[in-house]
């Protein structure tokens, strides 16, 4: 992530806020190394070319700690975009998606859809993961919440969608509508590495670049 001396001025003077919560009773426990949250903000810092910043949680699969941290990073923290890691399967202490759904104003099925289709390309159990997209809307504030995979190489391949041998996009990853659906709900204009993650938006919500960037 860039410093704040790096930092540039978006268009509409907005940074995008970025809340990471990652999931799990063992981690949050301090029983094991938790490799969500670093594979997250390692993936963002690579992939972002406007400024962010992030706030981070590690919290047990509890539903009421998860609708409570999702509620504060959006209603208090004014993050745009949250996203969390782990807690998606079928077992009894997998609740993230019933949590996620919990504190959401509007579903976004387009999204769980797409990253089963990604993960689908390597194990058919990928069926059994649940995860969801919602927008949480408030009086005067909006953010897009997004349920990933808890492993770093199924974060990475769910946001960054797969490519061949060449470079060639063979699956979209989901970041690529993320900067379009925060522009919808009221957020900052997000741009990207296109080496990484090549944003689409239609021709008429294009801003031309920053010639500082």
């Amino acid at each position: 992530m860039t410093s704040e001396s790096e930092q540039m001025t978006v268009a509409n003077g907005e940074k995008l806020k970025i809340g990471l919560v990652s999931i799990s009773d063992r981690a949050s426990a301090g029983i094991y190394q938790d490799q969500g949250l670093p594979a997250l903000q390692e993936w963002f810092g690579k992939a972002l070319a406007s400024p962010w910043e992030m706030v981070t949680r590690l919290i047990p699969d509890e539903s009421a700690a998860i609708e409570q941290a999702l509620i504060a990073l959006v209603d208090e923290e004014q993050c745009h975009l949250v996203i969390t890691t782990g807690g998606t399967g079928p077992s009894r202490r997998d609740v993230t998606p019933e949590a996620t759904l919990a504190v959401a104003t509007k579903e976004m099925p387009g999204f769980g859809e797409q990253m089963r289709q990604i993960s689908l390309q390597f194990v058919p159990t990928a069926i059994l993961s649940r995860q969801v997209a919602v927008v949480r809307e408030t009086a005067n504030h909006a953010a897009l919440i997004l349920n990933l995979p808890g492993q770093p190489k199924s974060i990475k391949e769910t946001l960054e969608g797969l490519k061949d041998a060449e470079g060639k996009q063979v699956v979209a990853g989901i970041f690529a509508a993320v900067p379009y659906c925060i522009d919808l709900i009221g957020g900052p204009y997000i741009e990207t590495d296109d080496s990484i993650c090549k944003v689409f938006r239609p021709k008429n919500a294009i801003r031309a670049k920053n010639p500082s960037a």
